[in-house]
Order: structure tokens, then C-alpha cells, then sequence
């Protein structure tokens, strides 16, 4: 049995708790879901040993740290090899900018999420990408306003 079988209702309400503020105190949490500290530490620590949390990390403003450009890149190849998989993850995964990067169904091949200060800088990336491996299409798309953003990911559909 795995262990989404095995989550209850207050391990959903930790998550969902850590999934808003991962800064918060086991003290804190524990409060809020009805458990003393030491056997909600110990919920955590069996969530994150089964995989369930898998990192906890800070998000940042992209306007100050300057890449509030964000760029969806569309890219279509006429080779599906893994040799040219590899190759061409390689090159994306050494490209900072690039922050989420998915092997997709459909007409294009693979969607990445691009963050830069501007233009240029996007021109930049756009020459390391093209120069990585062949490719037979790139289209960018350039986010005009970003209405919805999160990490957290919904709980409704845990058994």
C-alpha cells in the first residue's frame, strides 16, 4: 500500500499547512491540526522520508531579483531519439533561466517556462537554446500578466 493510501486528514492539513508557509514553527502546526509537538515532528519526518514533502525552499520576488519577464518557449524537433533527449536536457538544464522545462503531447514536443529581465537577455537564452541542438521549431511566447501563480498543489484528490 503506498502512503497516499495511508495519508489521513490531519497529515492533509499539515501538507496544506507547510505547502503555504514552510517557515512555521512544529509548535505552530501542531496547534492547528489538534496534535502535540512531538507527534506532528514525527508526521513531518514520515512524510519526508516517503517522499511526500520533497524539498522546502524559498520563494523569491522576480521583480526584485530582476527576471519579471517570464517567456514560454514552444519547441518542436524532427528527432526523437533518446541520444538527441539527452543531449538537448543537458543543454536546457544548464541554462539558469530556464525554470521549468516538460516533454509534452500534442504538436509541440517540449514547453519550457524562461524568466529574464528583458528582451535581450531573453535573446540571449533564445541563441544558447538554438545553438545546443538542432531543432526544427522555437516560438516564444511572452507573458503579458501573470494572473495566477502557486506551489501549492491541491490535496482534494488524495485517497
Amino acid at each position: 500500500m503506498s502512503l497516499s493510501a495511508k495519508l489521513d486528514s490531519i497529515d492533509l492539513r499539515i501538507l496544506d499547512l507547510l505547502q503555504q508557509d514552510a517557515t512555521l514553527q512544529i509548535a505552530d502546526i501542531a496547534a492547528q491540526v489538534g496534535l502535540s509537538a512531538t507527534p506532528c515532528w514525527r508526521r513531518i519526518q514520515r512524510l519526508k522520508d516517503a517522499g511526500v514533502i520533497t524539498r522546502q525552499v524559498a520563494l523569491l520576488d522576480p521583480q526584485k531579483v530582476n527576471v519579471g519577464v517570464t517567456v514560454f518557449v514552444s519547441v518542436r524537433t524532427n528527432n526523437h531519439t533518446q541520444a538527441w533527449l539527452e543531449e538537448f536536457r543537458a543543454a536546457v538544464q544548464a541554462i539558469p533561466e530556464v525554470v521549468e522545462f516538460y516533454r509534452m503531447s500534442g504538436e509541440v514536443d517540449y514547453l519550457l517556462r524562461v524568466v529574464v529581465p528583458d528582451i535581450a537577455a531573453y535573446d540571449r537564452v533564445y541563441k544558447r537554446l538554438i545553438a545546443s541542438t538542432p531543432l526544427h521549431d522555437v516560438s516564444s511566447s511572452f507573458a503579458m500578466e501573470e494572473l495566477k501563480l502557486t506551489t501549492a498543489l491541491p490535496l482534494s484528490y488524495v485517497q
